[in-house]
């Protein structure tokens, strides 16, 4: 598998890193913890470096499976988690049920709390999953500079950061990455944050590489989700991309877009893959998996997609796509 470095840190992994979103219970619908744990394990034996967690991914649970999984070459691998983010207690809307909270106090609290659930005495990338605009971003800068010269991180970064929020940090420390939603449907980061983060040596974790499922070619018109499945709302980081007016329209796109991946010889979810991959500001595409079949499939996506291809497939999407974040359009 090839690999690419973040931005000017001197950090290489994979291009393809392992999502542990799907691993959190009680967020993505019915979990084999067994088929979750040989996900991992196929995801390593194939060629992956950098596995993603959150200390929110079902409340603690997915960085504790993503342990278990992990324990047998832990050393092996980059470990990213997240953290910056407090439950609201007994909130039972799952969209408001965690705030941003970058304290130095909760950090720090939060910080051992993940190195606890993930049986480890260093995080190799932490992130401040989500920005919190409630204090000045030095403050969660300087918590992780600390972390850092005390040996718990390896090095840090944001997620879901915008770019005057990235340009502030960076006054205050030396973040690596900026993970964000990019896929064929959400094109969003690209007039500002791309071109941001190549001028100023950060990388890009790109995550929901597949549309958070829609691209997986799996779904049909009139898809449900179940009471455990953050998608049943509709909603997708700011797009309605799933919502039932435009589902099915979304559909009909996949299913051309099928066909164009059957011309090289790919699955829709290989080319959805390849087309993040294709952006030069992106040094990982995120993929979340629960069986080792998925994963595996999920690796095909390593592969250099003909900037004619890409060009054909943006033109189908913003002509008959519907939802879409385009090129321009606020971030979530």
């Amino acid at each position: 598998m090839r690999t690419r470095k973040f931005g000017k840190s001197g950090l290489e992994t994979s291009v393809i890193g392992f999502g542990g979103w799907p691993m959190g219970k009680g967020q993505y619908g019915a979990l084999d913890e067994d088929h979750a744990t040989a996900a991992v394990r196929a995801a390593y034996d194939s060629g992956v470096t950098l596995f993603d967690t959150a200390a929110v991914y079902g409340w603690g649970y997915g960085e504790q499976l993503m342990a278990r999984a992990l324990k047998p070459f832990r050393k092996n691998v980059i470990l990213v988690t997240k953290g910056g983010r407090r439950w609201v207690q007994g909130q039972t809307d799952r969209t408001r049920s965690t705030v941003s909270d970058s304290s130095p106090e909760y950090l720090r609290s939060g910080l051992e709390e993940s190195l606890n659930r993930l049986q480890t005495d260093y995080i190799d990338l932490y992130l401040i999953h989500w920005p919190d605009p409630t204090r000045p971003f030095s403050t969660p800068m300087e918590a992780l500079e600390e972390a850092k010269a005390a040996g718990k991180i390896r090095h840090y970064g944001v997620s879901n950061f915008s770019v005057p929020q990235m340009s502030e940090s960076l006054k205050h420390g030396q973040i690596v990455c900026n993970q964000v939603g990019y896929h064929i449907f959400d094109r969003r980061p690209e007039a500002e944050t791309f071109p941001f983060v190549q001028k100023n040596g950060v990388g890009i974790m790109a995550y929901g590489s597949m549309a958070h499922g829609l691209l997986t070619g799996a779904w049909k018109r009139d898809q449900a989700f179940g009471e455990d499945d953050w998608r049943r709302t509709g909603k997708n980081f700011g797009l309605t991309t799933w919502a039932p007016e435009n589902l099915p329209k979304n559909i009909g796109v996949v299913e051309k877009l099928k066909k164009l991946a059957r011309g090289h010889g790919k699955s829709v979810a290989q080319l959805a893959v390849a087309w993040a991959l294709g952006n030069p500001a992106v040094t990982v595409a995120l993929c979340g998996a629960k069986t080792p079949a998925e994963i595996k499939e999920d690796l095909g996506g390593d592969w250099e997609m003909p900037s004619s291809l890409r060009d054909e497939i943006n033109r189908l999407v913003l002509a008959e796509g519907a939802g879409l974040g385009k090129v321009g359009d606020p971030g979530p």
